[in-house]
């Protein structure tokens, strides 16, 4: 399956513009005959704390709608994030659209950042997703959920591919690049990171999106700019090297409950 990440620079909270900008990444997904186009975490807005100004209701949101049109007029699955707006607290999204305009599926964020005031404004989803992209199972998380790997053991017997889609600031990004690679050999599948770049508020955004093999190998990685990032991802690699070294038959998911219980976790 080839894959396209879109490492855009959004607009700040100006969906609409945002809308067209995103046109010419699905464009050139397009014609670079990517299968799959990715979009950073809350893609038409950037990372905003505002989801009274910036969230749709959770009843046919208009980025969905926008997007399972493009979807189906360009041939392509396309992975995007947006604001579903609740009260009091609303949630950050990840849907997963079919080249016919289905919605596969739309993942709520487990883990608000709270060191960022996130959880201020947004509450915590409580459910793993799933979908089949072609013959492969994806699962998508966002961002900060990176850094709880308990979340990927759960997914990745499941998911030969795990997207991050970011809003991951410049201060901290070398973190964003070493535990993409250590979730990709952990859980022995193919993550792609989809971060932003540019600047919105206070912080700067130097894109670094990723594409990692199971063997935490680069397949692609970004600039500092805008730019599309493609690679060609081997669903026989994963289910051979899983095969060849079983890694996840030795883990005691029991034994780690009882001692959470035992230590009060």
């Amino acid at each position: 399956m080839r894959i396209a990440l879109a490492q855009t620079e959004p607009l700040w909270e100006a969906k609409h513009e945002n809308f067209e900008r995103a046109e010419r990444f699905l464009q050139e997904a397009r014609e670079r005959q990517a299968e799959f186009v990715l979009f950073p975490e809350m893609s038409m807005t950037g990372f905003s704390m505002h989801p009274e100004k910036i969230g749709e209701p959770a009843e046919k949101p208009e980025t969905l709608r926008y997007f399972a049109k493009k979807a189906a007029e360009y041939g392509l699955y396309i992975g995007m994030g947006y604001v579903e707006y609740r009260e009091p607290k609303s949630y950050n999204r990840y849907a997963i659209i079919s080249p016919q305009g289905e919605i596969l599926t739309d993942y709520r964020k487990i883990h608000p950042f709270t060191f960022g005031t996130e959880s201020v404004h947004y509450a915590g989803g409580d459910t793993l997703s799933f979908c089949k992209v072609g013959d492969w199972t994806v699962s998508p998380f966002i961002c900060y959920d990176l850094r709880f790997p308990e979340i990927f053991q759960l997914a990745s017997p499941q998911a030969e591919l795990i997207v991050v889609p970011a809003n991951w600031p410049e201060d901290r990004v070398g973190h964003f690049k070493t535990l993409l690679k250590a979730r990709a050999i952990e859980n022995q599948c193919y993550i792609a990171g989809i971060n932003r770049v540019g600047h919105a508020r206070t912080l700067s955004y130097s894109g670094d999106s990723m594409i990692v093999d199971p063997l935490g190998n680069e397949l692609a990685h970004g600039g500092r700019e805008e730019e599309l990032l493609v690679a060609d991802l081997d669903l026989d690699m994963v289910r051979k090297y899983r095969e060849t070294f079983p890694a996840k038959v030795d883990r005691k998911p029991e034994l780690y409950r009882k001692l959470a219980d035992g230590l009060h976790i």
